[in-house]
């Protein structure tokens, strides 16, 4: 079958999510806009998230996955969901579902007109010091990138697969998606998204990688866009 729409579902370590994370998946393949396939990137989990992927995706035709040998990371795991992704669009979720499946309508509503589009957590559901740190991060974001999102770390977005496998993707990238997007001259948008509470595992960063590891990697953001090549093809022969 050939799918529109490929959805990244990073795991690491979330076998008590991952009954959940099929019904809900599979309930939205059902009312989906666009014909959809899932992927799972299983970061090296060291649980029994492979054994679990494996069985759903014995049961569930639409459901595909790739399995890391070691942990190596969220921004490894987006790159290597690009990288095996062969729609025209591929969509990211986070295995935690703090944000809803059924957004990603919502998102493809202005697939057609922008080049990524992003969801912003509504009435965010976390602790006070995540939203807090949170909030002054994407504040230190913005003011490297220009990029005027909002929620830059909201685990819902839907990208052109030609512009996300043209990202030069390192370590900390995911937070920078958007602005990885305009360097492309790309456009991007932002779409208010629901955002629920955790129910099941256990957040895999803490405050170091929600404030000043993004403010590290800001730096790094900078040196690649003075360095970042970027052309357009005018003509080539048959």
């Amino acid at each position: 079958m050939g799918y529109d729409l490929s959805i990244i579902v990073p795991v690491y370590n979330e076998e008590d999510n991952l009954e959940r994370v099929e019904k809900e998946l599979s309930d939205y393949l059902k009312i989906a806009s666009v014909p959809t396939s899932i992927l799972f990137v299983n970061d090296g989990s060291k649980d029994n998230s492979q054994e679990m992927i494996e069985a759903i995706c014995a049961r569930q035709p639409d459901f595909h996955f790739i399995s890391f040998e070691a942990n190596k990371g969220l921004s490894a795991a987006i790159k290597a969901g690009f990288d095996h992704t062969e729609s025209r669009l591929v969509g990211y979720i986070d295995s935690d579902l703090q944000t809803a499946p059924e957004d990603f309508n919502l998102l493809l509503e202005h697939s057609e007109d922008y080049h990524l589009v992003t969801g912003v957590r509504a009435n965010r559901k976390d602790s006070f010091v995540k939203n807090m740190s949170s909030t002054i991060a994407n504040g230190i974001r913005r003011a490297f990138t220009k990029d005027g999102m909002d929620d830059t770390g909201c685990p819902l977005k839907i990208i052109h697969t030609d512009y996300a496998k043209r990202i030069p993707m390192f370590k900390g990238l995911h937070r920078f998606l958007p602005a990885m997007i305009l360097l492309q001259e790309g456009k991007i948008k932002q779409v208010p998204v629901q955002h629920f509470p955790r129910v099941a595992g256990e957040a895999k960063y803490g405050l170091w990688n929600r404030l000043l590891g993004p403010l590290m990697d800001c730096f790094a953001y900078l040196w690649m866009k003075k360095k970042y090549i970027n052309y357009k093809v005018a003509s080539k022969s048959e």
